[in-house]
This record gives C-alpha cells, sequence and structure tokens, in this order.
C-alpha cells in the first residue's frame, strides 16, 4: 500500500477540513454518514421507476443505495475512493444476492472509467465539495453521462445551515449547472437526508439535472 492516503490525487476540501482521507472514515465502524439502509429519498426513486438503463452510483460508500438499485434488474456501476467502503459495498451485494460492479474511482476524473451511462445518483457527495470542485465535478460527471442522461443529486440544503456540515443553495445548484455546464437543471424538492446524527433526518435537497 502507498504510504500516500491519497493516492496519485489531491485531497478534497472535505478531506483537508477533516483532517484525514474519505478511506478512514470507514477503517472504524461506519462513517457517521452511513444508515445501514437506503436513503428515504433513493427508495422513493426506485418505487417511481427512476433509475432506467445503467446507473452509475457516485460516492456509493458502503452501497446501500447502489444494493438497492441494482435489485430492481438495472445494471449499476457505484464508485468511490475509500477502498474500505467499495469492501463492505461488495459484501453486502454478495449477502443479498445482487449483482452489483463496484469500482475505486476518483469523483474529478470520471472520464477515466471509459464509460457513459443513462441514469447517475449523487446521494451525498455534491455538498462535500467546495464551489472550484463542484465545477469540475459537473465537468467530469458529464464525461460519464450518455446525451439525455438524468442526474439526480441528493444534498443538504441551506434551509438551516447551522445543521449541517455542508449547506447548499439553490443558488449553488444554479451556479453548478449553469447554461455552460453541459447541464440543464430541472426540479429542485425540498427533502430530508437520513443522517445517524438527525432523528428525522437533515434539510436537504433533491435535485433533477438533465444531461444536454
Amino acid at each position: 500500500m502507498s504510504d500516500d492516503p491519497y493516492g496519485t490525487r489531491q485531497p478534497t476540501s472535505h478531506e483537508r477540513m477533516a483532517g484525514r482521507p474519505w478511506n478512514e472514515s470507514y477503517s472504524n465502524g461506519p462513517a457517521p454518514w452511513e444508515l445501514g439502509r437506503p436513503q428515504p429519498a433513493v427508495v422513493r426513486l426506485v418505487s417511481d421507476g427512476a433509475f432506467t438503463g445503467s446507473v452509475l452510483d457516485a460516492g456509493c460508500g458502503s452501497g446501500d443505495n447502489a444494493v438497492l438499485i441494482a435489485s430492481s434488474g438495472v445494471p449499476v456501476l457505484g464508485f468511490d475512493v475509500a477502498e474500505t467502503a467499495l469492501a463492505r459495498a461488495r459484501e453486502k451485494a454478495a449477502e443479498r444476492g445482487v449483482e452489483a460492479e463496484f469500482v475505486a474511482a476518483d469523483a474529478l476524473r470520471l472520464g477515466d472509467l471509459g464509460r457513459t451511462f443513462d441514469t447517475i445518483l449523487d446521494s451525498g457527495l455534491f455538498h462535500t465539495f467546495d464551489a472550484g470542485e463542484r465545477a469540475q465535478y459537473v465537468v467530469s460527471l458529464a464525461s460519464a453521462a450518455k446525451p439525455g442522461a438524468t442526474l439526480y443529486v441528493l444534498c443538504f440544503s441551506d434551509a438551516d445551515p447551522d445543521d449541517v456540515p455542508h449547506p447548499i443553495s439553490q443558488v449553488d445548484l444554479h451556479t453548478a449547472f449553469d447554461a455552460d455546464s453541459g447541464w440543464t437543471l430541472g426540479n429542485v424538492e425540498a427533502t430530508r437526508i437520513g443522517t445517524r446524527m438527525h432523528a428525522n433526518g437533515a434539510p436537504g435537497w433533491l435535485a433533477t439535472v438533465r444531461r444536454n
């Protein structure tokens, strides 16, 4: 194993703020954002048939969302930079008899995957980036999206900015997915995001974005 916990990439703003790489978040039990089950908003999307064609789960963590989506019968690739999370995700898929693929990848270099997808889920990754990283990330996502692809972004909102670590405003969403981004921001719905620190969930947005 490399002595550099970040490998060939630069640490993200979240990692600099936390003082440790993503991989360490999963080393001693569940990460703070891990529920042990899919996000309620993702359960609803699956029930509504929102995930069609090939699906990419961006920042899949330990795989709860990806395994649920795969169980609906669509092919899913989940990626994360945390190998500890990916190992658990593969275990969950095997335990539940679900076929899902999990790979290590850098969210800011998704062109390296060499694949494109019809539907993309971002559950809790977008809001961990600062403004500059979000601009890079949106371009990276576009490189992995087929024309007309749908992206669902589930992120913390600024409804109660002191209650969440990375509040995102609607202005932030519109800025990231502007006319020059290759994406069109559609519906932005207020929702709740399950966390281990919020009994009734944290304030969030569920944004629907289309690849041009």
